[in-house]
């Protein structure tokens, strides 16, 4: 087991991804319900709703279902392969992929949806979501296959609006972490980091915390309990700019930390009901040092400082030099 699993577990912060986005999806409905009208609900996508779509000159079917666009996958397989006969390259594909690399559980994720056909008539055609395709996309051997990535990142999320589906935001960077290169761990611990995240700044909310400057007060106590470093401190050892996300350029190990201190705060301030500002303050100081106390319990046991200056932009860097 890796050290960052190890921590995960041990600080209680090993949540399922599933579970992660339902309760940031619930977080933000709360927050919508609060503030949308039922005049806001007129751009709604409907249910059934088909477009289409164009990827370097080949037409893509999908289609609007259970809030999330769906895509024809023997359309897809069309405009990745060139095949003459993209039904037959898909089922192919389907049964290598059941064969050699446990497809079933992803095989799952693929719906039969009606959709019109060159001839105009309806008939049921394998579909799949984002996420399913961007998978199944892994194994296809094809140059168009990392174009079609970033394609599908844009099209994936046309006109759907948080009150239709409230994970989208989540999806969104998923997806985005997945172009990048990031690793599945990485991506989960910082989706785990999303969610606490909105937990805690709708606690701050509902405790009477004014989001537009206090939440960044005590944001910064929260990082220099945890790390001895100011947000901008930290983002200066990484030699990040003004516009980077801090967290997008955190180590597995920094996110956990960063999870232990706003989890911490949000049930200390629950406990005690704090109420505005000051605390507020006072919770966030003991969940940041919560974090900080485990941190240098974790630095005295690996003999490593757990602060990082690396950040992503220096792999990318990397990656782009050429090959001596």
């Amino acid at each position: 087991m890796s050290d960052e699993k190890k921590y995960t577990e041990k600080f209680g912060l090993d949540m399922p991804l599933d579970e992660a986005l339902k309760r940031f999806a619930t977080v933000t409905k709360e927050e919508l319900d609060e503030t949308i009208s039922g005049e806001d609900s007129h751009n709604l996508i409907p249910d059934g709703e088909a477009e289409l779509v164009v990827f370097k000159g080949n037409h893509i079917r999908k289609v609007f279902h259970e809030s999330e666009w769906w895509f024809s996958i023997v359309d897809v397989m069309s405009a990745l392969t060139d095949s003459s006969s993209p039904r037959r390259y898909w089922s192919d594909l389907k049964s290598k992929m059941l064969k050699d690399e446990g497809f079933s559980e992803l095989y799952d994720e693929i719906v039969q949806l009606p959709l019109t056909s060159a001839d105009g008539k309806m008939y049921k055609t394998d579909a799949s979501n984002a996420e399913t395709l961007f998978r199944i996309i892994q194994s296809v051997p094809s140059p168009k296959a990392e174009p079609f990535k970033r394609w599908l990142a844009r099209v994936a999320f046309e006109r759907i609006q948080e009150i239709q589906d409230p994970e989208i935001a989540i999806k969104r960077a998923i997806m985005v972490y997945q172009l990048q290169g990031r690793s599945m761990d990485w991506i989960e611990q910082r989706i785990r980091s999303i969610m606490v995240r909105k937990e805690l700044t709708s606690e701050w909310k509902k405790r009477g915390v004014d989001e537009s400057h206090e939440f960044a007060i005590l944001t910064s106590v929260l990082s220099t309990r945890t790390f001895g470093l100011s947000p901008s401190d930290h983002k200066g050892l990484k030699r990040l700019k003004r516009q980077h996300n801090l967290r997008d350029h955190m180590t597995d190990l920094e996110l956990i930390l960063t999870q232990l201190a706003e989890k911490s705060t949000k049930e200390i301030a629950q406990i005690r009901d704090a109420q505005g500002f000051t605390e507020n303050k006072v919770a966030a100081r003991i969940g940041g040092d919560i974090a900080g106390n485990a941190r240098r319990s974790l630095e005295d046991e690996t003999g490593k400082r757990v602060v990082s200056d690396s950040n992503f932009l220096e792999k990318k860097r990397k990656k782009s030099l050429p090959e001596k």
